[in-house]
């Protein structure tokens, strides 16, 4: 009987597998994320993560990255074809974008590459190739176990060991959680390693609830992410930072009040520095989520702070990742 957890790997590669190919067809195509993820069975908000912690790499990255080594191959195969027809075979729009993008990746002209640039430029890269191929597997880097605590609820639980660049280690148990009100104030625009973005704001709502009496022993201090950082752009990012409050909280102002709807979490928890929370996430959507028997679910992800940093003796962030999961 074949182990239940390369049957669910075998589930995540064979929805990715599929992306992969419908790609590789309609390369000459325009293709949206709202397609793509149709083709994949996963929600647009979640796809697009997965498929970067699977690939190592964004999707716009991949697929003009998929249309540039065609364009390049084509180039020196099809030397009767004109540089617009091969640049509308790999789906751009005409010869001008397709000869900016061509030089932004190979660093000369489609003619340059074709009049014999590309065998300087293969020679060039073949120290590379070894390390952006092993860059392009990040699951590899990861070890997932599944544990089970407790001798009555037989609670399950995942254990995430990565083995490199960074030694992250990770316990991830999936949860029901219940609606929770919120008090929040939020920001528009690039967040990604700002700590003192964070900071203001996190003192700005604090600044309004001290006084209120809405800070106590149990209050949470939640990270909302309305957007995948991968697919919005960063000037139109939205985070909510927040604090649990009483369903009767009056709000004013840049404060607003919403409920984060309850209901089945995978929650991951880590201790991190700042510049590991990307690591973090591709730990969960890339080893465990393919062999958890899960797939996310529709609603927002959201980051509890489980400690101070500057209480922790390394400086770290104490971190509960949630992520809205459903059965696959």
């Amino acid at each position: 009987m074949e182990n239940p957890t390369n049957r669910l790997r075998k589930e995540y590669a064979s929805r990715m597998n599929r992306v992969l190919d419908f790609i590789e067809i309609h390369l000459d195509q325009p293709m949206s994320l709202k397609r793509l993820s149709e083709v994949a069975h996963f929600s647009p908000y979640h796809f697009h993560r997965l498929f970067s912690a699977f690939m190592g790499e964004t999707l716009n990255q991949f697929i003009t990255r998929v249309r540039m080594e065609k364009a390049a191959s084509l180039l020196v195969m099809n030397p009767q074809k004109s540089i617009t027809e091969i640049a509308l075979d790999c789906g751009f729009s005409g010869s001008s974008v397709f000869s900016r993008t061509f030089r932004e990746t190979f660093k000369m002209t489609p003619t340059a590459w074709r009049n014999g640039g590309c065998e300087t430029y293969r020679k060039n890269c073949i120290t590379n190739r070894n390390d952006r191929q092993s860059n392009r597997n990040p699951k590899q880097a990861l070890d997932v176990s599944s544990v089970y605590i407790g001798t009555i609820t037989q609670t399950q639980k995942w254990r995430i060991q990565m083995k490199h660049p960074a030694k992250l280690q990770a316990e991830v148990e999936v949860r029901q959680i219940p609606d929770m009100t919120v008090a929040y104030i939020r920001h528009i625009g690039p967040y990604q390693g700002d700590e003192i973005l964070f900071e203001k704001l996190f003192a700005r709502l604090m600044t309004w609830a001290g006084p209120r009496d809405l800070i106590g022993p149990d209050t949470q201090h939640i990270t909302i992410y309305h957007d995948n950082p991968e697919i919005t752009d960063d000037d139109k990012l939205r985070i909510s930072c927040c604090i649990t409050v009483p369903k009767d909280t009056m709000v004013d102002g840049d404060i607003g009040r919403m409920i984060i709807e309850g209901g089945k979490y995978a929650v991951a928890h880590f201790e991190i520095f700042p510049h590991q929370y990307g690591e973090a996430w591709n730990a969960i959507y890339g080893g465990w989520l393919p062999e958890s028997g899960y797939q996310p679910d529709d609603r927002p992800c959201f980051e509890l702070c489980a400690g101070d940093p500057k209480k922790h003796p390394e400086g770290k962030h104490v971190v509960d990742i949630h992520i809205p999961v459903k059965p696959l």
